[in-house]
């Protein structure tokens, strides 16, 4: 116990000191396995997770469901999801609002990454809702909090991720996420609904759009459907793997960009270098989580702490409802995936050893990232969007943020309760 509670105080001091978390969660796994085991078998050891996880067959569903979203937004699809959503939402007040998160949505479902669906709503949304008359704290905190739902609507990235650390059925975690990320979506649109009755003079509604015009714009959509039927239908109907619906929906969105005539051999290597850099990074993470784990797992933490926490006879419920406060608090100062790859050693065998079910577990995981990704002051969806709108202040991306971290932790709280929402859809599943 003692050397693991060093562990993670060198972590927090190296992560203060600003070396990236990444190089500490090895650094420190590293140096606890060569002075606790020797240096040889550390060495073997770090050796080994560095091969196996960079030729693991199952993680390369990661690099292609990058490399799909890349396409996808390349390819312009993003724009004529919001067309669609504006189309049949406008004419709500706040209607712009409500079309971004339902364009956030359907991008989530191609997408599978909460950055690149913020990134890409800042490009998409912000003009429309600037030119109308829409307060940027409203503006960006609804695309800050919309583009939250592409890491829960699968394909998500973090799915995968959690599935290959924990060892839990990627098919069924995808699953899983569905009814929760429409949930959260709905929630969502009813958090406009507030704030537009709230600031009604800067959430402004249109006058509503002919029926022929928004089945016109439907048609602009099929792209989008016929990628999320082929690779998450293949997927559940058990046609494929993961990781073949994710070649299968990368080689799709590849040849729906060329039908488009959206790449170029400049553009193509644009798009290939972005997915590079984003999965080496996901890779650095995951080699550096690993390494610590093996650490963690030498030490008598991990069964120490399970059975100090079954023998204080709370009800489990609560348990994992404390463990979920901590994650809140945490990803409010730390990077999430990072925060995730960090705990889950010790928090996932407690949730195990207390009967619960690693899929429900999994959603709630994701719902917490989905809450640190927007929480201030180091939300990385709040940076993503300064960056790209510079001429909005963080302090108005703030202030227009804490009604939806509100209503995600409300989620939160819902998906804690009612477990059913998050295994019904899994259960169908083989």
């Amino acid at each position: 116990m003692t050397e693991a509670l060093l562990g993670f105080g060198a972590i927090f001091l190296l992560a203060l000191l600003r070396v990236p978390l990444a190089f500490a969660m090895a650094g420190v796994g590293l140096v606890g396995m060569g002075l606790t085991r020797g240096w040889m078998p550390a060495l073997a050891s770090t050796a080994q997770v560095v091969h196996e996880t960079g030729f693991a067959y199952l993680l390369s569903v990661i690099p292609l469901f990058i490399l799909m979203g890349n396409f996808v937004a390349r390819a312009g699809l993003a724009h004529e999801l919001f067309h669609a959503a504006h189309a049949f939402l406008g004419h709500l007040r706040g209607g712009l609002a409500h079309a971004t998160i339902m364009a956030c949505a359907g991008f989530g479902a191609i997408c599978g990454s909460s950055i690149a669906t913020a990134a890409t709503m800042s490009k998409v949304a912000y003009p429309s809702m600037k030119k109308l008359g829409y307060s940027d704290s409203l503006s960006t905190g609804v695309i800050a909090a919309g583009g939250t739902l592409g890491i829960m609507i699968p394909p998500s990235t973090i799915m995968v991720i959690y599935g290959i650390v924990t060892e839990t059925h990627i098919g069924k975690l995808f699953a899983a996420g569905v009814i929760p990320g429409l949930l959260t979506a709905a929630l969502m649109m009813l958090g406009v609904v507030y704030m537009a009755w709230r600031d009604p003079e800067h959430a402004p509604s249109e006058d509503p759009v002919p029926w022929a015009e928004r089945l016109a714009a439907l048609r602009g959509v099929w792209g989008v459907l016929l990628l999320v039927i082929v690779v998450l239908g293949g997927i559940y109907g058990g046609f494929f793997t993961a990781t073949e619906g994710a070649g299968m929906g990368a080689a799709g969105a590849f040849l729906f960009a060329l039908a488009r005539r959206a790449l170029n051999w400049k553009s193509l290597l644009e798009v290939l270098a972005e997915s590079a850099r984003t999965t080496a990074m996901l890779f650095t993470l995951l080699i550096a989580a690993h390494i610590f784990s093996n650490f963690i797992n030498f030490t008598t933490m991990p069964g120490d702490l399970r059975d100090w926490i079954v023998g204080l006879q709370l009800a489990p419920i609560w348990i994992v409802a404390a463990m979920m406060l901590i994650y809140v608090v945490l990803g409010m100062v730390m990077e999430e995936l990072s925060m995730v790859l960090l705990t889950i050693p010790l928090f996932f065998p407690i949730v195990v050893a207390l009967g619960f079910d690693p899929i429900w577990f999994g959603v709630l995981i994701v719902m917490v990232i989905q809450i640190g990704l927007i929480s201030p002051p180091v939300g990385m969806n709040l940076f993503v969007i300064n960056t790209l709108l510079p001429r909005v202040g963080l302090t108005t991306i703030f202030r227009g943020v804490w009604p939806m971290v509100t209503v995600q932790i409300i989620t939160l709280g819902i998906l804690l309760a009612f477990p059913i929402l998050s295994l019904w859809l899994p259960s169908f599943m083989r």
